[in-house]
């Protein structure tokens, strides 16, 4: 796929008064990326919801890394389950904000999921990724990642393509089939809005989009003042045409549980 595959035909676009409404950054009703000082991240869940709701955010969800990724002092199952009962009991007192219990869940090298469906069936949202085999074959990242997307506790991939801009390569995948299975099993694809990641590009994201792929743009902060990455990838998505409507995190909570659900 290039650059000229999808791009040039702005201008002609607007000549015919067709450009969507592109997504706007108050659309963004909550980040469904955040990790806590559980993990690697810095902050507990008091911060968090602060500066979220300083962002104007209506939700979050808590995303810790699971048991495989030890370098980021992934959960256990045990305290994964223990994370989910404090938010549960978190939310009974909340008013006007809510909290996802969720996970990053490591994909295996072989494909397999770090945690059972059994765990992952409680949680409200498991965002899948890959941590580690970047050097495997394009068949096998791709196999990877389309086994977590058949897994139907699944409901988003995060960072697709794995890159850190001047540390890290993408990784070899099969774009096309990564996303035409995201579209048949409606998985969703992150935008992750970290600098260093900026992952989907947004030469991918048009070409999901065209394909009928759902999106979620996140921060995968780990210090608060990190929410305010989410600038950037709402630049990333208006680059990749995206509408509104094309992003799950501008749901109101009600919606997105319904989607997530779905």
């Amino acid at each position: 796929m290039t650059t000229t595959d999808i791009r040039g035909e702005e201008i002609e676009i607007a000549a015919r008064n067709e450009i969507p409404e592109l997504i706007k950054l108050p659309d963004v009703k909550g980040d469904l990326h955040v990790h806590t000082m559980r993990s690697d991240g810095s902050h507990d869940f008091d911060e968090l919801i602060t500066a979220a709701r300083e962002h104007g955010y209506e939700y979050i969800a808590i995303t810790d890394h699971s048991k495989g990724l030890g370098i980021a002092r992934g959960l256990s199952a045990d305290k994964l389950i223990e994370e989910k009962k404090a938010i549960a009991a978190l939310n009974s007192k909340l008013r006007g904000f809510k909290v996802l219990a969720g996970v990053e869940v490591d994909i295996r090298g072989d494909g397999r999921m770090d945690f059972d469906d059994e765990i992952l069936g409680q949680l409200d949202i498991v965002v899948a990724s890959i941590h580690s085999g970047f050097r495997q074959s394009r068949e096998q990242i791709t196999k990877r990642l389309v086994s977590a997307m058949r897994n139907p506790y699944v409901s988003v991939i995060a960072h697709p393509t794995g890159r850190l801009i001047g540390e890290r390569d993408p990784y070899e995948v099969d774009m096309h089939e990564m996303l035409r299975v995201a579209r048949e099993t409606k998985t969703a694809v992150e935008i992750n809005a970290y600098p260093l990641r900026l992952d989907l590009n947004d030469i991918y994201v048009r070409k999901a989009k065209e394909m009928g792929v759902r999106f979620v743009i996140s921060t995968d902060t780990h210090v608060v003042n990190q929410f305010d990455f989410m600038e950037y990838g709402v630049s990333i998505a208006r680059r990749g045409w995206l509408e509104k409507r094309d992003v799950l995190n501008s749901l109101s909570y009600a919606s997105l549980v319904k989607a997530l659900k779905k």
